[in-house]
Parts: structure tokens; sequence; C-alpha cells
């Protein structure tokens, strides 16, 4: 919990990630490329006090994970949302065994999200269900500019995509994050455009979809395909550092989503290890819209205790103390009412 001039907050980091970026789980030039793009990111954005050397930037491990997310990081919980890129690490980038481990023995405190890969067809999926029976995961991360072999990407309505989401709906996983953001070296930046987001919030409206980096540098193509799909929310991460180094273009960012879709879909990240969550929930409890952006509102204590965790403990499950919620709201003042039935999505 992180309490400032009187008002209390509860921190959910929606988008973390356990990574081995080491040197010798790298396949290829590629995984240096990818980690160094992260790392270029990094050291971009970053107040100077919160740089990493590039050796400790590769990789962490648990008990660093926890002090920099929970102890010094302020955050009360924080979700896994891995990424594979088998085919630049040996071992995977984001550690999932690791990470599920992590969660399974913090489960107050850590979320554990999956992945998969529709180009691996029928035996991905007997992998899906056999994942998820040991598991028991709610949500999935997805990168659609992930190489496989010869291909360089995939869309979220191809058919093979389709057969997935189907098998998620069975299995009880509703929560589906998505890596529709910036490009990283060597990925394809066209492969993370967004509007095939579009297509499957309509055919799956009892999914969730949570883009996340809220589809920078798309985000005019994201605001205009979540106001319109009830279940498409927003990740923050990316976006968040940009309070530092850009903060008129944050508040462009925030003004855009809240006045688009609402402050109820909208999900706090640090994207850790790019950066950690302290410095980021502090700078955005004492964030304002500067006043000649006047086109947008003031920002809200109420509406940054949302988008700071309540909204992410809303969709998992994720117990708030009493003296920390908020009042039950009406539906949304933007984007479209009465939702349609999740019961008649599957007929």
């Amino acid at each position: 919990m992180y309490t400032k001039d009187g008002e209390s907050y509860f921190i959910v980091d929606a988008h973390i990630a356990l990574w081995d970026a080491r040197p010798e789980n790298q396949r290829n030039i590629h995984g240096k490329q990818f980690i160094d793009c992260f790392y270029d990111y990094h050291r971009n954005l970053s107040p100077e006090d919160q740089a990493w050397e590039y050796d400790e930037f590769l990789y962490q491990g648990g008990e660093r994970l926890m002090r920099d997310v929970f102890d010094a990081g302020i955050v009360d919980h924080a979700i896994f949302q891995p990424a594979h890129l088998g085919e630049f690490y040996a071992k995977g980038f984001a550690q999932a065994e690791e990470s599920f481990e992590l969660a399974r023995a913090n489960p107050g405190k850590l979320t554990y999200n999956h992945h998969f890969d529709p180009r691996n067809g029928e035996a991905g999926l007997d992998q899906l269900r056999a994942d998820h029976e040991a598991m028991k995961f709610r949500g999935v991360k997805l990168y659609t500019a992930e190489w496989h072999g010869q291909s360089r990407g995939w869309k979220l309505s191809d058919p093979w995509a389709y057969r997935y989401f189907e098998v998620c709906r069975e299995l009880g996983i509703t929560n589906v994050h998505i890596h529709k953001g910036p490009t990283i070296r060597p990925l394809d930046r066209d492969a993370f455009d967004v509007a095939d987001v579009d297509h499957v919030a309509s055919d799956f409206t009892d999914l969730n979809f949570v883009v996340e980096h809220v589809g920078l540098p798309r985000l005019e193509d994201f605001c205009w395909i979540a106001t319109q799909e009830p279940n498409v929310h927003g990740g923050l991460a990316v976006a968040m550092p940009f309070i530092h180094t850009r903060p008129r273009y944050f508040a462009q960012i925030i003004g855009e989503l809240i006045y688009w879709i609402g402050e109820d879909r909208i999900q706090f990240s640090s994207d850790y290890a790019i950066w950690t969550p302290r410095w980021l929930v502090e700078r955005f409890v004492d964030f304002q819209i500067p006043d000649d952006m006047s086109e947008y509102s003031p920002i809200t204590t109420a509406q940054k205790k949302k988008i700071l965790g309540l909204n992410a403990a809303k969709m998992y499950d994720i117990e708030v103390p009493a003296e920390l919620r908020l009042p039950t709201a009406g539906e949304t003042a933007t984007g479209p009412r009465e939702p349609e039935r999740a019961d008649l999505a599957a007929v």
C-alpha cells in the first residue's frame, strides 16, 4: 500500500517478468539485439538514479524481483506476463517455470499468466491444456510479432488463433494480454498493429483483451477500437516512464485514454524489469494534466486509484482491503453501454 497526503492506494503492477537474457541463454545475435533494445528503453526513459548497469539488467532472479517490486517497490500484487521468444533464447526469454514457482510460493503477492503460440497447431493446444492443468492460470500474454521458423508474426484473427481462444474459453482463461506497442529489435513493427484486436474483441465478448502499451505508437487506432469494444482494456507498460522524460506526451496519452475508454479500463504496469515500480507510482500519484492542456479534464484521486490497482484487482479477483476500495460505480461515460451478455457470446 502506498500513502501520500492522507490518501492510500492499493497497487497492482499488471505487467512484470522474470527474464534471462544472459549470453549463455542467447541462441543467436537476435537475442542480444532484443535485450539491447530493452536496455536502450531503460536507459533513455529512466531517471539517472533508477538506471541499472547492463550486466545486472540481463537477469534479476526471484529474490531481487521480490525486493524491487514489493519491498522497495510498494506494490501490493503483481502479475507475470511472460514472453517466450524461443527463436532467440534457448530456455525462453521470460522464465516461465521460475515465475510460476515464485507465484505459487507467494500467492498473496503474485499471479502467474502463461503464453501460447497458435502456430504450434494441435500440439500447442495439447500443451496449453496440459500447462493449464498444472498451473491453473487465468490469463495469457501474447506476442504477435514473435518469430517462428520462417514466420515473423501472426494475427489474432488467424484461424488457428481462434482455435486457441476457443480453448481458452473452455478452460476459463479469460484474460488475454497482447503486446501491441513499440517494436523491439529485431521484431517487425507491422506485426504489432492493433487492427486485429477489433476482430477478436467482437467475436469473443466473454474474454478480456488487455492491449499492453496501449498500442503505442498507434494510440489513436487503439482508442477508436477500445471505445467500441467494452472488453478491450489498456495496459500502461512503456507509456508510464514518459511521465519522466516527456510529461506532456504522457498527459496526452492518459488524457486520451480517459476521454475515450474511461478510467475503469486502464491498468498500471511498470514492465519490470525494464523499470521498477516505485518511482512510477510516486510520479503518477503526483501527476496532473498541465493547465494549458485544457481539452483534458484533471485526473482525480479516484481515477488514479482505479488505474494504479483497483481495475486489475477486479479483473483478477484480487482481494482489496475494505478501506482501500471505492464505491461501485454505474456505467462509464465513455464506450458502449450495456455490454453483451457473456452467456450469449458463446452461442
